[in-house]
Protein backbone atom coordinates (compact mmCIF):
# COMPACT_ATOMS: atom_id res chain seq x y z
CA UNK A 1 0.00 0.00 0.00
CA UNK A 2 1.15 3.38 -0.69
CA UNK A 3 2.53 5.30 2.28
CA UNK A 4 0.54 8.08 1.42
CA UNK A 5 -2.56 6.22 1.10
CA UNK A 6 -1.50 4.23 4.27
CA UNK A 7 -1.39 7.49 6.51
CA UNK A 8 -4.44 8.97 5.56
CA UNK A 9 -6.05 5.43 6.52
CA UNK A 10 -4.40 5.48 9.83
CA UNK A 11 -5.32 8.57 10.28
CA UNK A 12 -9.49 7.82 9.60
CA UNK A 13 -8.21 4.33 11.66
CA UNK A 14 -6.76 6.66 14.84
CA UNK A 15 -9.48 8.26 15.21
CA UNK A 16 -12.25 5.95 14.92
CA UNK A 17 -10.23 3.69 17.95
CA UNK A 18 -9.80 6.93 20.12
CA UNK A 19 -13.84 7.06 20.98
CA UNK A 20 -14.44 3.27 22.08
CA UNK A 21 -14.32 1.42 24.39
CA UNK A 22 -11.66 -1.25 25.03
CA UNK A 23 -14.19 -4.34 23.44
CA UNK A 24 -15.28 -2.09 20.71
CA UNK A 25 -11.51 -0.97 20.12
CA UNK A 26 -9.91 -4.20 19.77
CA UNK A 27 -12.80 -5.50 17.12
CA UNK A 28 -12.13 -2.31 15.10
CA UNK A 29 -8.04 -2.99 15.61
CA UNK A 30 -8.28 -6.75 14.23
CA UNK A 31 -10.92 -5.54 11.10
CA UNK A 32 -8.40 -2.99 10.53
CA UNK A 33 -5.67 -5.29 10.22
CA UNK A 34 -6.75 -7.34 7.40
CA UNK A 35 -8.25 -4.27 5.62
CA UNK A 36 -4.56 -2.77 5.77
CA UNK A 37 -2.08 -5.14 5.51
CA UNK A 38 -1.77 -6.79 2.21
CA UNK A 39 -0.78 -10.31 3.11
CA UNK A 40 -2.98 -10.14 6.39
CA UNK A 41 -5.68 -13.17 6.09
CA UNK A 42 -6.84 -12.73 9.50
CA UNK A 43 -5.97 -10.82 12.84
CA UNK A 44 -6.14 -10.74 16.62
CA UNK A 45 -4.92 -9.37 20.00
CA UNK A 46 -3.45 -10.63 22.91
CA UNK A 47 -4.21 -8.76 25.75
CA UNK A 48 -2.11 -8.97 29.30
CA UNK A 49 -3.47 -9.25 32.46
CA UNK A 50 -2.55 -9.68 36.02
CA UNK A 51 -0.03 -12.51 36.52
CA UNK A 52 1.09 -12.23 33.29
CA UNK A 53 -2.14 -14.13 32.33
CA UNK A 54 -2.43 -13.52 28.45
CA UNK A 55 -5.59 -14.04 26.61
CA UNK A 56 -7.63 -13.10 23.31
CA UNK A 57 -10.61 -11.00 23.08
CA UNK A 58 -10.81 -10.05 19.62
CA UNK A 59 -10.25 -11.94 16.58
CA UNK A 60 -11.35 -11.91 12.63
CA UNK A 61 -11.87 -15.05 12.97
CA UNK A 62 -11.67 -18.98 14.88
CA UNK A 63 -8.60 -19.97 13.44
CA UNK A 64 -6.87 -16.80 15.33
CA UNK A 65 -8.14 -17.72 18.42
CA UNK A 66 -7.60 -21.75 18.21
CA UNK A 67 -3.85 -20.43 17.33
CA UNK A 68 -3.33 -17.89 20.11
CA UNK A 69 -4.99 -20.23 22.80
CA UNK A 70 -2.19 -23.20 21.43
CA UNK A 71 0.39 -20.28 22.26
CA UNK A 72 -0.88 -19.61 25.29
CA UNK A 73 -1.26 -23.67 26.37
CA UNK A 74 2.06 -24.46 25.06
CA UNK A 75 4.10 -21.28 25.90
CA UNK A 76 5.96 -20.83 22.50
CA UNK A 77 5.00 -19.39 19.19
CA UNK A 78 5.89 -15.60 17.46
CA UNK A 79 3.00 -13.83 19.78
CA UNK A 80 4.65 -15.18 23.15
CA UNK A 81 8.23 -13.47 22.09
CA UNK A 82 6.64 -10.22 20.76
CA UNK A 83 4.59 -9.46 24.20
CA UNK A 84 7.83 -10.51 26.16
CA UNK A 85 10.74 -9.98 24.01
CA UNK A 86 10.86 -8.84 20.73
CA UNK A 87 9.06 -5.41 19.64
CA UNK A 88 8.28 -7.34 16.04
CA UNK A 89 8.05 -11.16 15.56
CA UNK A 90 8.21 -12.11 11.57
CA UNK A 91 8.27 -15.74 10.38
CA UNK A 92 8.26 -15.82 6.55
CA UNK A 93 7.64 -19.75 6.70
CA UNK A 94 5.97 -21.47 9.77
CA UNK A 95 6.60 -24.83 7.98
CA UNK A 96 10.15 -24.52 8.33
CA UNK A 97 11.07 -22.15 11.19
CA UNK A 98 12.84 -23.91 14.20
CA UNK A 99 12.27 -21.18 16.70
CA UNK A 100 8.19 -23.24 18.26
CA UNK A 101 9.39 -26.43 17.11
CA UNK A 102 5.53 -27.57 18.87
CA UNK A 103 3.12 -24.69 18.10
CA UNK A 104 4.36 -24.22 14.57
CA UNK A 105 3.97 -27.47 12.80
CA UNK A 106 0.15 -28.10 14.72
CA UNK A 107 -1.08 -24.47 12.99
CA UNK A 108 0.60 -25.22 9.72
CA UNK A 109 -1.31 -28.75 9.58
CA UNK A 110 -4.10 -28.14 11.88
CA UNK A 111 -5.36 -24.42 10.50
CA UNK A 112 -2.76 -23.74 7.24
CA UNK A 113 -1.39 -21.05 8.84
CA UNK A 114 1.44 -20.80 6.44
CA UNK A 115 3.20 -17.15 7.99
CA UNK A 116 3.10 -14.50 10.29
CA UNK A 117 3.20 -11.09 11.98
CA UNK A 118 3.44 -10.16 15.36
CA UNK A 119 4.03 -6.69 16.72
CA UNK A 120 3.79 -6.09 20.63
CA UNK A 121 1.44 -3.49 21.72
CA UNK A 122 3.05 -0.99 24.36
CA UNK A 123 3.37 2.29 25.72
CA UNK A 124 5.76 4.27 27.39
CA UNK A 125 4.05 2.99 31.15
CA UNK A 126 3.37 -0.62 30.34
CA UNK A 127 2.92 -3.59 27.88
CA UNK A 128 -0.86 -4.33 27.10
CA UNK A 129 -0.15 -7.09 24.40
CA UNK A 130 0.45 -7.93 21.13
CA UNK A 131 -1.75 -7.88 17.69
CA UNK A 132 -1.26 -10.94 15.74
CA UNK A 133 -1.43 -11.22 11.99
CA UNK A 134 -1.95 -14.50 10.21
CA UNK A 135 -1.63 -15.22 6.49
CA UNK A 136 -2.31 -18.38 4.72
CA UNK A 137 0.52 -18.27 1.93
CA UNK A 138 4.07 -18.45 2.60
CA UNK A 139 6.30 -15.19 2.92
CA UNK A 140 3.16 -13.25 3.79
CA UNK A 141 5.02 -10.03 5.60
CA UNK A 142 7.70 -10.30 3.59
CA UNK A 143 6.67 -7.42 1.14
CA UNK A 144 8.35 -3.51 1.40
CA UNK A 145 6.76 -1.78 4.04
CA UNK A 146 4.89 -5.09 5.78
CA UNK A 147 6.47 -4.30 9.12
CA UNK A 148 6.28 -0.63 8.45
CA UNK A 149 2.25 -0.83 8.11
CA UNK A 150 2.30 -3.27 11.03
CA UNK A 151 4.48 -1.30 13.49
CA UNK A 152 2.41 1.78 12.44
CA UNK A 153 -0.86 0.63 13.20
CA UNK A 154 0.19 -1.34 16.51
CA UNK A 155 1.77 2.36 17.67
CA UNK A 156 -1.82 3.80 16.75
CA UNK A 157 -3.92 0.44 18.87
CA UNK A 158 -1.84 0.74 21.47
CA UNK A 159 -2.48 4.07 22.20
CA UNK A 160 -6.31 4.01 21.79
CA UNK A 161 -6.41 1.03 23.60
CA UNK A 162 -4.36 2.38 26.33
CA UNK A 163 -7.28 5.68 26.51
CA UNK A 164 -10.04 3.09 26.50
CA UNK A 165 -8.40 0.84 29.30
CA UNK A 166 -7.84 3.96 31.18
CA UNK A 167 -11.82 5.31 30.45
CA UNK A 168 -13.10 2.10 31.93
CA UNK A 169 -11.02 1.94 34.71
CA UNK A 170 -12.11 5.64 35.85
CA UNK A 171 -16.29 4.78 34.88
CA UNK A 172 -15.52 1.64 37.19
CA UNK A 173 -14.34 3.63 40.01
CA UNK A 174 -16.61 5.79 40.33
CA UNK A 175 -19.49 3.11 39.55
CA UNK A 176 -17.74 1.58 42.79
CA UNK A 177 -17.52 5.00 44.52
CA UNK A 178 -21.46 5.40 44.35
CA UNK A 179 -22.23 2.12 45.57
CA UNK A 180 -20.16 2.52 48.58
CA UNK A 181 -21.95 5.79 49.63
CA UNK A 182 -25.50 4.55 49.05
CA UNK A 183 -24.37 1.60 51.57
CA UNK A 184 -22.89 4.57 53.83
CA UNK A 185 -26.35 6.40 53.27
CA UNK A 186 -28.19 3.29 54.58
CA UNK A 187 -26.74 2.86 57.21
CA UNK A 188 -26.23 6.54 58.50
CA UNK A 189 -30.15 7.01 57.95
CA UNK A 190 -30.96 3.60 59.38
CA UNK A 191 -28.46 4.27 62.13
CA UNK A 192 -28.09 7.57 62.68
CA UNK A 193 -24.17 6.97 62.27
CA UNK A 194 -21.69 9.45 60.97
CA UNK A 195 -19.97 9.10 57.47
CA UNK A 196 -16.75 7.54 59.18
CA UNK A 197 -18.54 5.05 61.70
CA UNK A 198 -20.56 3.89 58.62
CA UNK A 199 -17.50 3.13 56.88
CA UNK A 200 -16.34 1.41 59.42
CA UNK A 201 -18.67 -0.87 60.34
CA UNK A 202 -18.52 -1.78 56.03
CA UNK A 203 -14.84 -2.57 56.96
CA UNK A 204 -15.63 -4.82 60.16
CA UNK A 205 -18.21 -6.54 58.19
CA UNK A 206 -15.87 -6.97 55.43
CA UNK A 207 -12.84 -8.14 57.50
CA UNK A 208 -15.13 -10.69 59.91
CA UNK A 209 -16.72 -12.33 56.57
CA UNK A 210 -13.46 -11.99 54.52
CA UNK A 211 -15.39 -10.32 51.64
CA UNK A 212 -14.25 -7.41 49.96
CA UNK A 213 -15.64 -4.57 51.00
CA UNK A 214 -17.15 -2.96 47.65
CA UNK A 215 -19.17 -7.01 47.95
CA UNK A 216 -20.84 -6.18 51.22
CA UNK A 217 -21.70 -2.43 49.91
CA UNK A 218 -23.53 -4.01 47.06
CA UNK A 219 -25.37 -6.59 49.02
CA UNK A 220 -26.19 -3.64 51.31
CA UNK A 221 -27.82 -1.31 48.83
CA UNK A 222 -29.44 -4.48 46.85
CA UNK A 223 -31.22 -6.52 49.87
CA UNK A 224 -30.96 -3.78 52.79
CA UNK A 225 -28.94 -6.69 54.49
CA UNK A 226 -25.90 -7.44 56.39
CA UNK A 227 -24.69 -10.75 56.50
CA UNK A 228 -23.14 -10.92 59.79
CA UNK A 229 -23.82 -9.20 63.07
CA UNK A 230 -21.08 -5.99 64.11
CA UNK A 231 -20.44 -4.18 67.09
CA UNK A 232 -21.45 -0.21 66.38
CA UNK A 233 -18.85 0.64 69.37
CA UNK A 234 -16.02 -1.55 68.09
CA UNK A 235 -16.19 -4.64 70.71
CA UNK A 236 -17.87 -8.31 70.82
CA UNK A 237 -20.11 -8.59 67.63
CA UNK A 238 -23.80 -7.93 69.08
CA UNK A 239 -27.54 -8.12 67.41
CA UNK A 240 -27.09 -3.53 68.19
CA UNK A 241 -26.99 -3.71 64.42
CA UNK A 242 -28.62 -6.44 62.66
CA UNK A 243 -28.64 -9.94 63.58
CA UNK A 244 -27.40 -12.04 60.58
CA UNK A 245 -29.03 -12.06 57.68
CA UNK A 246 -31.72 -9.12 59.35
CA UNK A 247 -33.47 -6.59 56.98
CA UNK A 248 -32.20 -2.92 56.95
CA UNK A 249 -35.48 -1.02 56.19
CA UNK A 250 -35.00 2.73 54.80
CA UNK A 251 -36.86 4.93 57.45
CA UNK A 252 -40.27 5.92 56.47
CA UNK A 253 -40.30 2.25 54.43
Amino acid sequence: MPSEQLTNQLAVAARDLGSENVKVTLEKAVALAVDLIEGCDSAGVSLVHRGKRLDTPASTDDSVLHGDKLQYDLQEGPCMDAVWDQEIVISPDLAHDDRWPTWAPRVVEELGVRSMMCIQLFTDEKRLGALNLYSKRTDGFTHDGDSHEGLALAAHVAVALAAAQEIEHLETGLRNRAVIGQALGILMERFGLTEDRAFQVLQRVSSQTNRKLLLIATELVHTRRLPAAVDLQGGTPSHELSAPGSTLPLSGH
